[in-house]
């Protein structure tokens, strides 16, 4: 089978590699569709993120859907010819962590396409991929392929919602609005938001926020001071989804949520100064959020009872021989959304 590896920063190669058997409980699935995550560009572009680095080739991708082709002994929920998504969370289900129903921190994860243990954990952008059956989420007749792979980055942003509490009549701010902000207006949409303001850099991006939800958008870079009418009276915003990793989107989002309210941080980005004063003047909380894990069975049934649509997200879609390409197009925000490759 063809799979995507990379090397090391800009060193993106489609190999050959050898199908995996299929064990027990476990499926063969045909790979048809995956959508380039930010931090498959984190590999591809700085080789990776952080204090995470890449020190083997590793097969990249984690948004997945396809389509059952295999099964294992005892596998009996799934059929051959199912279309499923797959979740790529595979916790261990046996340390403190997972035990305590906090499967996203477990200890041992396998989390599909991760540089962070050593042999790095391969990842999904393969024709063939095995996987167990309790990752694998069917996907209802009429919804698309590409459409079921936003399941993951979907999840992300329920799990950043469930950390936020009830969003019921709240007045949210997303700041930046790529395709985790994005997903985080449908999410905050669905889960009964009283109003959405989004930020951004680019006109495009919040556009397409406009199109998707947003009540309002403000473009940060046209208009500095675009967000100051909020921070009246102490604030304005109940709830504040920071996914742009900006230190000053931070700080501005203090400014203008009210007291007692939340701010959950979605982005990743370097170490950022915060206001303390201000943190505890107002009684604001702030709150991290990682991953997801049972949040990727709602995203799928989002997606299939037509709940969401994630079709105005996708800006393109390639095939796996061009996947430089298809990296090259994804790095450029200002012309892509979420960009995915066909295997």
């Amino acid at each position: 089978m063809k799979a995507i590896v990379i090397h090391g920063a800009r060193d993106l190669r489609v190999e050959e590699r050898a199908v995996e058997d299929v064990g027990p409980g476990q499926v063969e699935i045909a790979v048809e569709a995956g959508g380039i995550c930010g931090s498959d560009l984190h590999y591809y572009n700085h080789g990776g993120f952080g204090a995470v680095r890449l020190r083997e080739p590793m097969i990249l991708g984690h948004e997945v859907a396809g389509t059952v082709k295999r099964l294992g002994k005892g596998v009996s929920r799934l059929g051959v010819g199912d279309r499923v998504a797959v979740s790529p969370s595979r916790p261990c289900n046996a340390c403190c962590y997972c035990l305590a129903g906090q499967q996203n921190h477990c200890l041992n994860m396998r989390f599909y396409g991760s540089a962070m243990p050593m042999p790095h954990i391969q990842g999904a952008f393969r024709q063939s991929l095995v996987a167990e059956e309790w990752q694998c989420h069917n996907v209802a007749d009429g919804v698309s392929i590409n459409e079921a792979a936003f399941a993951e980055p979907l999840a992300v942003t329920l799990h950043a919602v469930a950390r936020a509490g009830s969003l019921l009549g709240k007045r949210v701010l997303v700041t930046g609005c790529g395709p985790i902000g994005s997903l985080a207006i449908i999410a905050a949409r669905i889960y009964g938001a009283r109003e959405i303001v989004a930020t951004d850099v680019t006109g495009a991006v919040l556009e397409k926020a406009r199109r998707i939800g947003a009540d309002r958008t403000i473009n940060i870079e046209a208009d500095r001071d675009g967000l100051s009418a909020y921070a009246t009276n102490k604030g304005y915003f109940d709830v504040h989804f920071e996914a742009s990793g900006n230190g000053q989107a931070v700080r501005s989002g203090l400014d203008v949520l009210k007291p007692r309210s939340v701010l959950v941080q979605l982005g990743l980005g370097g170490d950022v100064s915060i206001p303390q004063n201000l943190l505890v003047a107002k009684e604001i909380e702030m709150k991290g959020t990682f991953r997801f894990h049972e949040e990727f069975g709602t995203a799928v049934a989002l997606i299939n009872s037509g709940k969401v649509d994630m079709k105005p997200l996708l800006t393109r879609i390639y095939s796996i021989d061009d996947a430089f390409a298809a990296f090259e197009l994804a790095s450029d925000r200002t012309k892509s959304m979420k960009v995915h490759i066909s295997f």
